[in-house]
């Protein structure tokens, strides 16, 4: 059997979205600049998609930017905005257990003389209003916080922090990074004071390679690549046709039916964390005590469904994360150690860090990350093999 349980990482398409690429590779496969039929039917598409995913959004087409994936979109919403609005001041905000995508950019914005704050959020993985209030100042010009965290699925309260930012100055740009949670939260950036939106088409049954920007309109901005002008000058370059065809049909599909989504992610998300409590030395982050405590039921329900409904972040002390996993691949059940986009540098999270787990706990955690083909017959036969070599594992650690 196989147990795919990997999709923060990656989701398989949907047969509906990779059906429309392939007749666009094969039929629709002119050049959207091109001002012949081939090229006008191919502008059709990404027309569509515009209008697909603004519906989604509610927001108009015209803010709806398309570009290579997550990382273009965090990149250009970060450096674009720092850049064009510098001079209004030179202060970011961010918090301590961002993606790679934007703390990197950041690091690179602090080079360039940007100030960048950095939240800590609590014990639940979150970040307080007041906590974000105490850190704008009159020099701040941009705030950008993660919806969903995407090595331990805390779930943000995206609403509040950007009416805090808004109260203490409209100018202020508020970016969120979307990528976990577009298609698994319904979002409105103009109700929600969202400036700039990241999403990436490969985490809702999408193609990779794909992702879009939300950018509010009149939002100063600079480009990060220049050309031919596509995209009104935003994103220079041949558009990527069958994969715009493909993102908008996925959000289309993905966001028409979020809430039974949630609801079939809760469930087996608690079904699983009900397995693991049979197994020892095992603690799922932000829902279980560490260090002997103990959570009732209740709680322990309550804090599952305070988590995004896809990812489980699970620490089984006293066996390497990076051991465990090869293991489990062996017997076909892939997981992941951390963020797979950073993968191929492995060092202790600094996620897990900013949450404060136990040290014990640090480099034995590893991720489970549903989708809506999950099942429980996948999340049985998970359980089976690690109530199998968990045992094994540990004696040969203790040696």
């Amino acid at each position: 059997m196989e147990a795919y349980l990997d999709n923060s990482a990656t989701t398989r398409i949907d047969e509906s979205v990779l059906t429309l690429m392939e007749r666009v590779y094969r039929e629709d496969f002119g050049n959207p600049s091109s001002r012949h039929k081939k090229g006008l039917d191919a502008e059709r598409y990404i027309k569509a998609a515009k209008e697909q995913i603004a519906a989604t959004l509610k927001c108009k087409p015209e803010e709806v930017f398309f570009t290579s994936g997550g990382t273009e979109s965090n990149n250009t919403a970060l450096i674009g905005t720092a850049l064009a609005n510098k001079r209004s001041g030179m202060h970011i905000i961010t918090t301590a257990y961002e993606h790679a995508s934007v703390y990197q950019p950041l690091f690179f914005l602090e080079e360039l003389g940007f100030r960048v704050t950095y939240l800590v959020p609590g014990a639940d993985g979150r970040i307080s209003v007041d906590t974000l209030r105490e850190a704008l100042c009159k020099d701040t010009i941009l705030v950008s916080i993660m919806a969903v965290n995407n090595e331990v699925g805390a779930v943000q309260d995206i609403t509040a922090l950007g009416t805090a930012v808004k109260e203490y100055n409209p100018a202020i740009l508020f970016h969120v990074d979307a990528i976990q949670a577009y298609g698994k939260y319904r979002i409105y950036p103009k109700r929600q004071n969202i400036d700039l939106l990241s999403a990436s088409a490969h985490k809702f049954h999408g193609p990779k390679g794909c992702g879009f920007l939300y950018i509010r309109e009149r939002t100063k901005i600079k480009p990060l690549l220049y050309g031919g002008g596509q995209q009104k000058g935003m994103r220079s370059g041949t558009e990527n046709v069958p994969g715009i065809a493909g993102c908008g049909l996925a959000a289309e599909l993905a966001c028409s039916k979020i809430e039974k989504l949630q609801e079939q992610l809760y469930d087996l998300k608690e079904y699983f964390a009900k397995g693991l409590q049979t197994l020892e030395n095992v603690t799922i982050h932000l829902v279980d005590e560490e260090k002997g405590g103990s959570v009732s039921d209740a709680e322990r329900s309550e804090r599952l469904r305070r988590t995004a409904p896809h990812i489980m972040s699970v620490g089984f002390a006293g066996v390497r994360s990076e051991v465990l996993l090869h293991a489990l691949e062996e017997k076909g059940i892939y997981v992941s150690s951390g963020s797979a986009c950073s993968s191929n540098h492995p060092a202790v999270s600094g996620t897990l860090k900013a949450i404060c787990v136990a040290d014990d706990l640090l480099d034995t955690t590893v991720r489970f990350s549903f989708c809506k083909d999950t099942t429980r017959d996948e999340l049985d036969y998970t359980l089976a093999v690690l109530k199998e070599l968990l045992p094994q594992l540990r004696r040969f650690r203790r040696k």
